[in-house]
């Protein structure tokens, strides 16, 4: 996904020069005065397009789309080709961030399919019958999703139990949800040591959904 989005920046960066070469000239209705122009529905269309990648990039909580919604309103007395080239200074300072990786959403978002396809895959493992393995990706998923978050806040990553604290003491989370996940690191340590007893099958597919709720929140 993340290549697919750095593929969009380029190809709606090679359409704004490609519209902008379409600029002409007119006069003015009641000047006569030369004025420049580019086609409004071409302006439209793009930045409908490049507005939907900002969002999906950044987030419509982002200064980058703020900015580059901002930047669509039309000022006082400008021409087209102005507002055109407004939009794209806030178009590249995204496309700029996106590539030196100072997004936090992308990363976010890449993340979040990740674990998708992982957790995906121990659901089909508890289908069939495996429930130790099964347990143990929902548990991994889970530890990942906690270094990620530990890392983002300048916590000392280390052992699930001691991240899950501190993320609760810095209010990450509150308490009820730390203990939900102490629970779930103990059916993934069960799991783990070969102590099938102490779990079931509908344990482990309640904790896959519980990871995957709480990736949800975390993730968003």
């Amino acid at each position: 996904m993340n290549a697919k989005f750095g593929l969009r920046f380029l190809e709606l960066e090679s359409q704004w020069k490609e519209i902008a070469s379409s600029e002409t000239s007119r006069r003015e209705a009641y000047t006569g005065a030369p004025v420049a122009h580019i086609e409004t529905h071409l302006i439209l269309g793009w930045c409908v397009k490049a507005r939907h990648l900002i969002s999906s990039v950044c987030g419509k909580n982002s200064e980058h789309y703020r900015s580059f919604v901002d930047a669509e309103e039309p000022r006082s007395y400008e021409d087209s080709p102005t507002l055109f080239k407004r939009v794209l200074s806030v178009f590249m300072a995204a496309k700029e961030d996106f590539e030196g990786g100072y997004l936090t959403s992308i990363r976010n978002v890449v993340q979040a399919d990740v674990f998708s396809d992982e957790l995906s895959q121990a659901d089909e493992l508890v289908r069939a019958g495996y429930q130790a393995p099964a347990a143990v990706i929902a548990g991994v998923v889970l530890e990942t999703a906690l270094r990620e978050m530990c890392t983002q806040r300048e916590i000392p990553v280390g052992k699930l139990s001691k991240m899950n604290e501190d993320l609760a003491k810095v209010g990450h989370y509150n308490s009820i949800v730390q203990k939900q996940i102490t629970a779930l690191a103990g059916i993934r340590n069960s799991a783990a040591h070969g102590k099938n007893d102490d779990f079931s099958a509908a344990d482990v597919a309640a904790m896959i959904r519980d990871v995957e709720r709480l990736l949800s929140t975390w993730l968003k």
